[in-house]
């Protein structure tokens, strides 16, 4: 028997795509599945139905906290545990249950929005996702209205951050680090170096080439190398041009991995040699596993981002997700995390904190850009929910044929 097709024209295409494609090795290792392309994608579109409505809050009579973050985004000692995690938890007697859930947006949105669009609990009281992300939680009702008194230390937000254009004012969110995405190799293997993400493309690097599952941050870049600015006026013939280029990398084999967090792990074990990649994450696989990569921003520029703290509508212990982010809007605490995952802090005061932890924290480019490093980065613009649905679905075709 067979089965109909959706009526929509675009999730229609993607099934169609998907019944055709092969699943290869390396698409399960993508963890970028048909299924989760389809479903995301699906998901851009508002609907016209309702907005959830928030769970009552009872922090006062449960003190724990279930906390969804990516991975090496935490210090961390030697024995594994998370140092100023436990200083929170003794200060305020909130058990905190620390998950490294996120690998990418698109991949952890498509495990929980059944539950968000009902308003139910995900199974997390705050998560750190992307602006784009966080801007379509926002504008679908998925987010829990921040109490500005719970959060005081709000006021070490570094000014820049405290007004986009995706939640102005900041009432939903709040940014946890930032950082930027680049292009990294093995020193060893590759002792020449990479300077642009044209080099990637090289074809002694054939099969040992990795990228990001981010579409902003692997497209952000290749169009960066296009000439094109990412934070200006373009639309989709830059998109498709870009596009394109990332479809033919693939085809050739050029691109052996497509992956959200989990590609440290290809570079680790030798599985890919060069990558597009985030950059706090090269510090934390040097200092684990010996001094053997080096991160850039290429030559055209790479992208910058921020991850933010949002509350989940279904979440009954917000007041304790918001202590919790008081918390690390401490500039001693931040200085803390950021010299541990070097990435960059949105918390005024962090780095004369830092500089008491260790002065040459403070020049490190990573953690603390100057005007010179932030020259050579854009923020990818941010698109209109049918920008969002058709870039994302050109982008999924490509993962879905990898």
């Amino acid at each position: 028997m067979s089965r109909s097709l959706p009526e929509d024209p675009l999730i229609r295409s993607l099934v169609i795509q998907a019944r055709r494609a092969q699943v290869s090795r390396r698409t399960l290792l993508q963890g970028a599945g048909i299924g989760t392309a389809a479903l995301t994608l699906a998901a851009c579109s508002t609907g016209g139905s309702s907005k959830p409505t928030p769970a009552k809050d009872n922090s006062a009579n449960d003190p724990t906290l279930t906390w969804a973050n990516w991975s090496l985004y935490l210090d961390e000692d030697d024995a594994g545990d998370h140092p100023t995690l436990q200083q929170f938890q003794d200060e305020t007697g909130i058990t905190v249950d620390y998950r490294v859930d996120v690998d990418d947006n698109n991949s952890y949105y498509a495990k929980v929005k059944d539950q968000l669009a009902l308003g139910q609990d995900i199974g997390a009281d705050t998560v750190c996702l992307t602006d784009w992300m966080i801007s379509r939680w926002i504008r679908l009702g998925y987010g829990q209205e921040l109490d500005a008194a719970n959060i005081p230390n709000k006021s070490n937000l570094e000014p820049s951050l405290s007004d986009v254009d995706f939640d102005p004012g900041r009432k939903y969110s709040l940014p946890w680090q930032g950082g930027f995405a680049g292009i990294c190799w093995n020193k060893a293997k590759i002792p020449n170096g990479l300077k642009s993400v044209d080099d990637l493309w090289n074809p002694a690097l054939k099969g040992r080439v990795g990228v990001l599952s981010e579409m902003r941050d692997t497209i952000g870049l290749i169009m960066l190398q296009n000439g094109v600015d990412i934070s200006g006026d373009w639309g989709n013939d830059e998109f498709a041009a870009a596009n394109d280029i990332f479809r033919k990398q693939v085809e050739v084999g050029q691109i052996r991995n497509i992956k959200g967090n989990s590609y440290i792990d290809d570079l680790a074990n030798e599985d890919t040699l060069a990558a597009i990649v985030w950059s706090g994450d090269v510090t934390t696989l040097n200092a684990e596993n010996g001094d053997k990569w080096e991160f850039a921003i290429p030559e055209a520029g790479g992208t910058i981002w921020n991850d933010n703290f949002i509350v989940p509508i279904g979440s009954s212990r917000k007041a304790n997700a918001e202590k919790l982010i008081n918390f690390y809007y401490d500039p001693e605490i931040a200085a803390e995390v950021a010299a541990w995952v070097n990435y960059i802090t949105p918390v005024v005061g962090a780095k004369e904190a830092a500089e008491a932890i260790d002065p040459e924290l403070v020049d490190n480019q990573l953690i603390f850009p100057n005007e010179e490093t932030l020259s050579t980065v854009k923020r990818f613009r941010s698109l209109t929910p049918a920008e969002e649905q058709s870039f994302g679905a050109e982008f999924q075709s490509v993962l879905i044929g990898a």
